[in-house]
């Protein structure tokens, strides 16, 4: 197949502002400022509450969509829950900010949750400021939202605010449900959850660094999957593994940012996030995270005992690393915002040949593909080589002793996440 060029991204389209550490800081005082957010909290006052905290973030949506003539529509969608730690049910509200692209049913998502906790998570009336858990995170979505707000992008982008995190992910789990009812082809979720502190527990500070977590074995995949992937050797090229490879290659072009540190397990050891329910449903999705959390500050009644300060108050956080947090997801979802989706049903062959064919499915809009591979004892891609159509042949590039990849591009050279390749699917009968 014949070899072609297309400009870098980069070069076609002109870098965004910096987050504004101001205006982080400025949603995070609001969010702070209404007390408790516990989801089972009040709703109807309009200055305490999860509800006022919710109307909060609508509004803001609401003056982001003013200064782009309208183009993010907010979505409110709830459910009802019940479980443990609300035995009586509880009516649980994402707010969402909707920006449209030119493919509505193609969706980038990044989210965080606003609910907040002191230490009884039953307690639903004790000031919880929530500043960095989960505070942190909302702000970085809104932020991301006034800057892409700028652009027209190929797929759509839903900026989410999720409420009942702390009692068991349950409004991510409605989003989840709410993408797969609504048929929503989602190339990508950004969770972002504890990601504006740099000094953590015993005054370790960590300014330089960001964890992105990512599950390796798909838990969407049954027990044949799984065993597929075993044997052909993907266990670290899933979606959501490709997702945490894209964002450390893309943070690592932005200047004076931070390192990326791909953590290969889903969440914290033991420990869980939003992007769980997406994971399940196989949507590609990751945990952003600081590099040191400080476990005072989280899920803390307020005080102070023998001169050790407890609470997520917003004095423990660190505005500037939160915009570079910030950077890093903007970047990322304007890039696969940009992009084509990702290829599907990449296939490679050559038992017993010096030479691997690599084919795969056409991509709506895509202008081009990217064949990426690299040796099987490393863990990036090595090598590249942009193709025309949907499939070629890799001379003296033995199939036992390479893993192949395959990625779309855009007309501007917006690059999609890549795909592993496994063995051709042969139909049933």
């Amino acid at each position: 197949m014949p070899i072609f060029a297309v400009p870098l991204l980069l070069a076609a389209a002109a870098p965004y502002p910096a987050p504004s550490s101001v205006r982080l800081k400025a949603d995070v005082t609001a969010m702070v400022g209404f007390g408790t957010r516990h989801t089972a909290s009040i709703t109807t006052d309009p200055k305490r509450g999860i509800g006022a905290a919710r109307n909060w973030a609508a509004s803001r949506f609401q003056e982001i969509a003013a200064t782009c003539g309208g183009c993010i529509t907010v979505d409110r969608i709830s459910r009802r829950f019940t479980g443990p730690r609300a035995p009586t049910g509880v009516v649980v509200e994402d707010v969402l900010g909707i920006q449209k692209g030119r493919d509505p049913n193609r969706v980038v998502i990044v989210g965080a949750h606003i609910d907040s906790r002191v230490t009884d998570v039953m307690n639903v009336t004790s000031d919880a400021p929530g500043a960095n858990d989960n505070a942190s995170g909302v702000a970085l979505v809104l932020e991301a939202a006034r800057l892409l707000s700028q652009r027209q992008f190929d797929a759509t982008i839903v900026y989410a605010v999720f409420s009942g995190e702390e009692q068991g992910l349950w409004g991510a789990e409605l989003l989840a449900d709410t993408a797969k009812a609504r048929g929503w082809k989602v190339s990508a979720m950004l969770n972002n959850d504890i990601v504006g502190n740099t000094v953590g527990q015993g005054g370790v500070r960590v300014a330089d660094k960001v964890r992105v977590f990512s599950e390796g074995i798909r838990a969407s995949e049954d027990l044949v999957a799984q065993q597929g992937r075993r044997a052909e050797g993907g266990e670290d090229d899933g979606p959501s593994r490709a997702l945490a490879k894209a964002i450390d290659g893309i943070a690592t072009g932005i200047p004076g940012g931070l390192d990326v540190m791909i953590d290969r397990r889903p969440d914290r050891f033991g420990r869980g996030g939003d992007h769980e329910p997406f994971l399940k449903l196989g949507y590609p999705a990751v945990r952003f995270s600081v590099a040191a959390e400080n476990w005072d500050r989280q899920h803390q009644d307020l005080r102070t005992e023998k001169g050790v300060v407890y609470g997520d108050t917003i004095e423990g956080m660190d505005f500037p690393y939160l915009a570079k947090v910030t950077a890093i997801n903007v970047a990322t979802l304007s890039r696969i915002a940009s992009a084509p989706a990702a290829p599907e049903d990449v296939s490679i062959a050559g038992a017993l040949s010096r030479d691997t064919t690599v084919k795969w499915a056409a991509v709506p809009g895509a202008a081009g593909y990217r064949v990426r591979w690299r040796r099987n004892d490393a863990q990036t891609w090595a090598e590249t080589r942009d193709v025309a159509g949907t499939s070629t042949v890799l001379t003296q590039l033995p199939v036992d002793d390479n893993f192949i990849g395959v990625s779309a591009l855009s007309p501007t050279g917006a690059e999609s996440l890549v795909s592993f390749a496994g063995r051709e699917r042969r139909p049933t009968r």
